[in-house]
């Protein structure tokens, strides 16, 4: 297929795709560069294959070119040094060592029982369940385990866990 340039007068489809670019929302700078990107990569297009409706092959590239622009525009903010934070962790996991360690003193039927609430296991009859002990032992050794530990971290003992952070 012969190259359309010949058949086809460049300058009005500049004009045509500047218009269009503007109307996709470019800066009148930005519509330019955007038509002509468009006429170029059409021109080059043709000259690898033949392109039968060259104009309506222009707006597609356009079109394309504006959704390229769009997906790439991010608006950026400054951050501002008092919005830059992030919640400190360190007094937690300080207050989470010093449980760990405060279970680790703690006689062992009771460590082992409150390393199961520690692994997420909240229901006394469960822990009864898995270390194979009546209902009333375990949750005797959580009460005393539990007043151990307020004793050990300084706690209240009517004390909420929640104020150990």
């Amino acid at each position: 297929m012969p190259p359309f340039t010949d058949d086809l007068d460049l300058p009005p489809l500049a004009k045509r795709l500047t218009r269009r670019a503007r109307r996709l929302g470019a800066q009148p700078c930005d519509a330019e560069d955007m038509a002509q990107e468009a006429v170029l990569r059409l021109i080059t297009r043709n000259q690898r294959a033949g392109i039968e409706t060259p104009e309506h092959y222009a707006m597609i590239i356009l079109q394309t070119l504006a959704r390229a622009r769009w997906r790439a525009h991010v608006e950026h903010t400054e951050l501002e040094e008092d919005s830059a934070s992030i919640a400190p962790v360190a007094e937690s996991r300080l207050a989470l060592n010093t449980l760990h360690s405060a279970i680790a003193r703690l006689p062992p039927e009771r460590a082992q029982v409150m390393q199961l609430v520690l692994e997420g296991e909240v229901s006394p009859r469960a822990i009864a369940m898995r270390l194979d002990l009546p209902v009333g032992t375990v949750m005797s050794r959580l009460a005393r385990a539990r007043a151990k530990l307020r004793a050990q971290i300084g706690l209240e003992a009517d004390a909420p866990v929640s104020e150990l952070l």
